[in-house]
């Protein structure tokens, strides 16, 4: 099993650094695995945009259009352009801008505006701005920023932003398509004379600080919740959590997301039998029950009962065994990136190289996710269903029912 994990995994390796159809972000961290440009551009990286916040607070202290009123109109040119190139990308245009300001004579009989563009000049931060600009000459440094341009916009753009809110916008529509499908659901079971129960529907369900147990990375919010409960008579009934719906935008999701559920069911099943909890909702506080609470359990029977993934994909070619986490973990271990350099030197590498990443994976708990990740898929593949189908069901148990019994039958 080692050697065919080994070789498997050297396989993997070799298509991620393929020329022709690799994987970007694999290039680009093979290259900053290989290059100390790279590295150091990656650093300085990590702050730039804390740095280009200090830089704007300070230049304003001066610069600012408000503290100009009574200035020259040459000083206002000057601190204008000086505060323009605060708001720059780039950090040489502000620097050359400053050293200018300091001949000014309007300014250099000034000492506290000497003394600010001067700690501007001498600021860490516009060092390490200026450095990143540096290493932007560098040949490895542009590969590797064009590897990463080509996987998505870069975080803090303008491009970044509106993605996130387009997928914002599709998240939100995804919760309440399920919530709906749910609403439809207490709607048929509320039709239902017989079962004696009410049943209603709350989005956005915050979980309490009350509930006892540890909250850390556990789910504090569940998108869509089918409570029912049987006192209707009751002025401040309390209800029983019936179903969990979470949505989601992929398998892939879900998969990431099944710990946090487990998590949050674990920390609802804390609850104290004889409490009635408060949870703040979508459609204002309701109260739950504790031994409703403290019944929800996290076996796979208890899961499939009570907790639902909802998902808008579309249907999948074929199924992927080694999700998108798991498969960078891989690629992204030490071995791994040693591997790939020398597949890249020499075209020929030994597999056996990678069984420290095999020894890690069944010995590091920091490996558990994508050593258990097939008993996750298969978990999470147990408890999705397709909006579209859940309504379905919904729709054909209501015929079936309106059906004389012999043709439901």
């Amino acid at each position: 099993m080692r050697h065919a994990f080994v070789e498997g995994l050297a396989r993997l390796i070799a298509e991620a650094i393929s020329s022709d159809s690799g994987d970007s972000v694999f290039k680009a961290m093979l290259i900053r695995h290989r290059a100390a440009a790279v590295r150091e551009y990656v650093s300085l990286s990590a702050h730039a945009n804390q740095d280009r916040r200090s830089l704007r607070t300070s230049v304003n202290a001066m610069a600012h259009p408000g503290k100009q009123r009574s200035a020259s109109d040459r000083q206002r040119e000057a601190f204008a352009l000086l505060h323009a190139c605060a708001s720059s990308p780039y950090c040489s245009g502000l620097a050359d801008t400053a050293q200018s300001l300091l001949s000014i004579p309007e300014i250099s009989g000034e000492p506290p505006l000497m003394q600010g563009l001067t700690l501007l000049l001498e600021s860490p931060s516009l060092m390490r701005l200026q450095r990143i600009e540096a290493l932007l000459d560098d040949e490895r440094v542009r590969e590797y920023v064009a590897l990463w341009d080509r996987h998505g916009p870069r975080s803090g753009s303008a491009q970044a932003a509106a993605q996130g809110n387009a997928s914002q916008k599709r998240g939100t529509a995804a919760e309440a398509r399920a919530a709906h499908a749910l609403q439809v659901m207490a709607d048929r079971l509320n039709q239902d004379e017989a079962n004696g129960r009410r049943y209603r529907v709350v989005t956005a369900m915050h979980v309490p600080a009350s509930i006892p147990g540890s909250a850390e990375r556990a789910k504090s919010e569940w998108d869509a919740v089918l409570l029912g409960q049987s006192d209707c008579d009751d002025d401040a009934p309390s209800w029983d959590v019936c179903l969990l719906v979470e949505s989601k935008a992929s398998v892939d999701a879900a998969t990431t997301d099944l710990s946090r559920l487990l998590r949050g069911i674990a920390l609802l099943s804390q609850a104290e039998e004889n409490v009635a909890y408060v949870f703040e909702t979508g459609q204002g506080a309701v109260r739950l029950r504790g031994s409703s609470l403290r019944a929800l359990a996290t076996d796979d029977a208890s899961l499939q009962s009570t907790v639902l993934y909802c998902c808008d994909a579309p249907l999948e070619a074929a199924q992927r065994l080694l999700g998108a986490g798991s498969r960078m973990q891989l690629l992204s271990a030490q071995a791994s990136l040693e591997f790939a350099a020398t597949v890249q030197d020499q075209e020929h590498a030994d597999a056996r190289t990678l069984e420290p990443v095999w020894n890690d994976l069944l010995k590091s708990p920091r490996w558990r996710g994508v050593l258990d990740q097939y008993q996750t898929l298969r978990r999470v593949r147990e408890l999705m269903v397709h909006t579209e189908d859940l309504l379905s069901a919904i729709d054909q148990v209501s015929v079936r029912d309106a059906m004389p019994r012999t043709q439901a039958e």
